[in-house]
């Protein structure tokens, strides 16, 4: 079964009114209701600042000591080795 993306527009939540910010749909229809789909990103979490730069952090920690490891030692061309290990994995929605 394939799964169509829904478009996602930014609005603000104010009571039960939406005021559509940036790119909006071309027409909204006045004459009929319309389904949405709301989620609360002030909610998310992972989002404020500090836990954004603990990641960054964890991440660029990861790296040096993939990199100080040596695992990558056997490849010599990086190139090379992408397209092949590209070639060995099946697309999703496609055969091979």
């Amino acid at each position: 079964m394939r799964q169509a993306m829904i478009p996602t527009y930014k609005a603000i939540l104010r009571g039960n009114h939406l005021e559509w910010r940036g790119d909006i749909r071309k027409h909204i229809p006045t004459d009929r209701a319309v389904t949405v789909y709301v989620t609360f990103v002030d909610d998310l979490p992972g989002d404020s600042e500090e836990t954004v730069g603990k990641q960054g952090a964890a991440m660029a920690d990861a790296l040096t000591r993939l990199a100080e490891s040596d695992a990558m030692a056997d490849i010599s061309d990086a190139a090379a080795w992408e397209r092949e290990a590209r070639q060995e994995r099946e697309l999703p929605g496609r055969s091979a």
